[in-house]
């Protein structure tokens, strides 16, 4: 089958193995998918990834033990724990030390024609919810999730970047009421952050305009984003920090010890909530699709989403 490989460089492939269904997985033809800056990292070698990428997705079951699934349009956690210990239990296995990851850690990804995944990881998506709205709650779930740590009363919400991610999580803060400020380097995408309802502010004026806020995201996917954050937050006020940077950073951390803050790291979410947003119309991610590509086109797909300053690609099976 045709699938986006990932050993010593990214390539397309047309005749990479079917996956192979385990028990109680299910086997799933790729609609949409996405195309993120950790696939971009993978690609790079972050974490010695080998096999297929992609974890942003929405499919058909074709094949699925329990019935009700076969035939649905599905999304899916992303996060495939072992089912049986106390951390899959009790928190959906997020951390369980079994776990593979889909197109992350030990299991091929979405984009290729198809993929399984085990039945409990998949979310059903409502016919209202388009593929272009669907293929975005893995990462939306994602926002939602940061956002989940905002004390109450604690405004305004400061996300650094005004990248993919930043604008997303931007939506999902909006989404629950609070103000909002994007900090990035881009007017153009400020003003996609503006367009929604929050504030959008270069960095350059960030700096000066901006300190003691109680609540920052940082979501700028580099290495300077934490020193920004712990700049701009109040003393013990909380940081959140959204985006993975590979490699080793210098970051002076006296801030929190000195001003008693909470750095918080923040992964997956709950993908049913983020379907659920997006059913009832409290987020639409759709403003951030850049192009769209046919999967025989992976290659360039990925290439594109890898030039600077471009929000979402997306890939058609």
């Amino acid at each position: 089958m045709r699938a986006l490989v990932c050993d010593t460089e990214p390539r397309l492939v047309t005749d990479r193995a079917e996956p192979a269904r385990g028990a109680a997985e299910a086997l799933i033809r790729m609609r949409v998918a996405g195309i993120c800056d950790t696939d971009l990292a993978l690609a790079r070698g972050y974490m010695g990834f080998r096999g297929v990428l992609g974890h942003e997705f929405v499919g058909e079951v074709l094949e699925a033990s329990d019935e009700s699934l076969r035939g649905k349009r599905v999304v899916a956690d992303i996060n495939a724990g072992c089912g049986v210990c106390a951390e899959c239990l009790a928190r959906g296995g997020h951390h369980c030390r079994e776990r593979t990851v889909l197109g992350i850690v030990g299991r091929d990804g979405a984009l290729a024609e198809r993929l399984a995944l085990p039945e409990r990881c998949l979310v059903p998506v409502p016919d209202a919810v388009p593929d272009d709205q669907a293929v975005f709650a893995e990462p939306l779930a994602a926002a939602l999730h940061a956002i989940d740590e905002v004390p109450p009363g604690a405004a305004p919400v400061v996300v650094l970047g005004d990248g993919k991610l930043g604008l997303l999580v931007a939506r999902a803060a909006l989404s629950t009421g609070v103000r909002t400020i994007v900090v990035g380097h881009h007017e153009a995408k400020l003003a996609l952050a503006r367009a929604a309802g929050a504030e959008g502010m270069l960095e350059s004026d960030a700096r000066a305009a901006l300190s003691s806020v109680p609540f920052v995201v940082e979501a700028t996917g580099s290495a300077s984003g934490l020193s920004l954050a712990l700049a701009l937050v109040r003393p013990r006020g909380t940081v959140v920090l959204k985006t993975t940077v590979a490699g080793a950073t210098t970051v002076d951390l006296s801030p929190v010890v000195v001003n008693e803050l909470r750095v918080i790291g923040s992964r997956c979410g709950d993908v049913a909530r983020a379907v659920d947003a997006l059913a009832k119309g409290r987020v639409d991610p759709r403003f951030l699709i850049a192009a769209r590509y046919p999967l025989a086109r992976a290659d360039e797909a990925l290439h594109r989403a890898a030039q600077r300053g471009v929000l979402k690609v997306l890939v058609e099976g």
